[in-house]
């Protein structure tokens, strides 16, 4: 017996759904692995520096390099994705810092939120201090952020509790002894931050109030 005409419709609708199906699973999965991709990315940049090569990134997220660079055609494109909401929050932190009206109280919640941020995430201070690409993107937020940071910090020395001889490259160099901070846990890693903040804070005022520091958080020290 042959088949009939109105079989087809019945058949296509059976093949339709499979093959949107796994056309949202394709989807899925791609999403997935360019998350991983940026995540693996972020740690590599902050751990190893922004020289590690798009194959490590791929090993270390378990895909192909092909696969990198079907989501990020180059290394800067990768570069600019990954560090993109670290800058942005960056610029949101001296942004808040400079619009309080007390300035040296603005520059003091600056350089705490700027170490608290950086022990949740190991990527964002690399995303501050470092000398990315210009082809990356950043240049015109990172010079931005700059000028903020200054013209809070020139308020701050108004006031005559931010030091005299005070210089921006002074908290870029705390940003990167902060960056030293070395433990598993977040926890212990943020409680260390916010007392190293505070010793930091101290060593820039002109006159210390010795206010109480945070509490000590025991880190694991080298074996003798």
């Amino acid at each position: 017996m042959g088949r009939t005409v109105t079989e087809h419709p019945v058949r296509l609708a059976k093949v339709r759904p499979v093959t949107v199906e796994v056309r949202q699973v394709q989807r899925s999965d791609a999403r997935d692995n360019r998350e991983r991709i940026l995540a693996v990315a972020r740690l590599a940049f902050a751990t190893n520096g922004l020289d590690v090569p798009i194959r490590e990134i791929a090993r270390r997220a378990q895909v192909g390099a092909a696969t990198v660079y079907r989501h990020f055609p180059t290394k800067n494109a990768l570069l600019a994705e990954a560090f993109a909401e670290q800058m942005t929050m960056c610029s949101a932190i001296v942004e808040e810092g400079l619009a309080q009206p007390d300035a040296w109280l603005g520059f003091r919640q600056v350089v705490e939120k700027l170490m608290e941020t950086h022990a949740h995430d190991r990527g964002f201070a690399r995303a501050f201090i470092s000398q990315l690409p210009r082809e990356a993107g950043f240049t015109a937020d990172r010079s931005r952020t700059l000028r903020m940071l200054a013209k809070l910090v020139d308020r701050a020395r108004a006031t005559g509790e931010l030091r005299a001889d005070f210089v921006l490259e002074d908290l870029i160099m705390a940003l990167m002894a902060n960056e030293g901070i070395r433990t598993e846990s977040t926890v212990s890693r943020l409680a260390a931050a916010r007392r190293f903040a505070a010793f930091m804070i101290q060593s820039f005022q002109t006159s210390p109030a010795r206010a109480p520091l945070p509490p000590a958080v025991r880190l694991p020290l080298p074996a003798p």
